[in-house]
């Protein structure tokens, strides 16, 4: 099938380039012109693990193109789909200023019957908006359906490929059918389609990433209590997880979420509530428990290592939100690097994937190593982030001898306490005995 993906971010590039690997023919839109050079040759701009491999293989196959021309790319594909930002505005709900424009670039381009499907996260309701814009400006035939994504950064590509689930919100047989076809490559393999109406699926999406935000934020409120009863997080969370009822997934405590997705869907989703004057209560608590999660790291070094941090070094290991990614959109390292910083230490960081963003985010107010091991030289502590599988076995041995005080604080829970205190070393993690 012929396929026009309006927009080149995480979701557009990705979904463009997975929709070609299962053998359509797809043209990614971005108005962003300098994007769209940078893909054409040969460049990403994003990090994305597999997608360095899978873009050039389906260019080179004649599958997978780039350019700015909406119009051209809405008159020859069978769908089209919106996969642009919406970006919190200052209220928390969602800005739906690029998904309207598209909209109506679309609406201009149509010369017959087309299948719009909206991927971007959108509010409930918003489908039915596209399809009045639309409407409004073009007489062509055409259905509006809604298919959100559930894609997670750093796995995004093994997720299009092998979903749990794909959502279709959909009223027409005729835009049904086209999306069946669509997707028939990964329904064929295993993927379950379920089908169901607009509004339904654009909450599917905001609810499934409000409750894997609550859990999240459940176990970090039971990691602090561990730390106060004596308990082991650890401990509780096997146990917890066990349980069939509840499952493993999402039960780490840490830092708090980050990216793109959850922090801005459960704000979108509040809001929401509060145009239809039904709160939710829980999910309030959930983004204040996230946003003193985020803090509590650095409450942890000032009170074990003096207020003032004047003429020692911290290093912190980890800058992305989360690990195969180098997004560092609400990533728990920004507020822990500036409360280091205005307390006066020197704040040295390591990231693989996420320094170039990180500098976006946070200027110069760190000093940025490309080596994890001269990152911790003459340090007072070795704090540790994202828990990128690069940090996973390090030289204990090496960094007792370069880390002046001895402190590691694992903000992830990923080494072993033993080992660390076998180095000579002094361990701290989230709600560990």
């Amino acid at each position: 099938m012929k396929v026009a993906v309006v927009g080149t971010g995480y979701v557009g590039l990705v979904a463009g380039a997975c929709l070609a690997e299962i053998g359509h023919e797809v043209t990614c839109v971005d108005n962003d012109a300098t994007k769209i050079a940078l893909l054409n040759d040969g460049g990403l701009p994003i990090y994305e693990p597999g997608l360095e491999d899978l873009v050039p293989k389906n260019v080179e196959a004649g599958r997978l193109s780039f350019q700015t021309d909406l119009a051209a790319a809405v008159r020859a594909a069978e769908i089209v789909f919106i996969a642009v930002g919406t970006p919190p505005g200052a209220d928390g709900s969602a800005d739906l200023r690029a998904v309207e424009a598209v909209a109506e670039g679309i609406a201009d381009a149509l010369d017959g019957y087309k299948v719009v499907g909206v991927k971007s996260t959108v509010p409930i309701g918003t489908c039915e908006r596209v399809r009045a814009i639309i409407a409004s400006r073009s007489k062509q035939h055409f259905d509006v359906v809604s298919n959100p994504e559930f894609l997670r950064e750093g796995v995004a590509v093994p997720d299009f490929l092998r979903p749990d689930r794909v959502i279709l919100g959909c009223a027409a047989d005729e835009a049904r059918e086209r999306m069946e076809r669509l997707y028939a490559p990964l329904t064929d393999a295993g993927a379950r389609l379920i089908t169901m109406d607009l509004r339904s699926a654009e909450l599917t999406k905001y609810a499934s990433n409000a409750m894997l935000a609550t859990r999240i934020s459940f176990m970090n409120e039971v990691a602090n209590l561990c730390e106060e009863v004596g308990a082991d997080v650890e401990s509780v969370r096997e146990g917890m997880g066990s349980d069939k009822r509840i499952g493993p997934y999402f039960l780490r405590a840490g830092l708090g979420y980050g990216g793109s997705c959850f922090p801005k869907d459960v704000k979108a989703l509040l809001r929401t509530a509060q145009t239809y004057d039904t709160p939710l209560r829980l999910l309030e608590a959930v983004e204040q428990t996230n946003a003193s999660q985020k803090e509590r790291m650095a409450a942890v070094l000032l009170n074990e290592m003096g207020a003032d941090l004047s003429g020692r070094i911290v290093a912190v290991w980890g800058l992305a939100f989360k690990p195969d990614t180098d997004d560092m959109r609400e990533a728990p390292s920004i507020p822990l690097i500036r409360a280091l910083a205005q307390a006066g230490a020197a704040v040295h960081v390591h990231d693989p994937a996420a320094m170039h963003t990180a500098r976006e985010a946070l200027g110069d107010l760190p000093r940025y190593f490309e080596d994890p091991y001269a990152c911790v030289e003459g340090a007072a502590a070795l704090v540790l982030v994202t828990e990128w599988s690069l940090y996973a076995a390090p030289d204990w041995a090496r960094i007792a001898a370069t880390v002046v005080e001895g402190r590691v604080y694992d903000g992830r829970n990923l080494w072993s306490p033993a080992e660390v205190r076998a180095a000579g070393l002094t361990y701290r993690g989230i709600g560990r005995r």
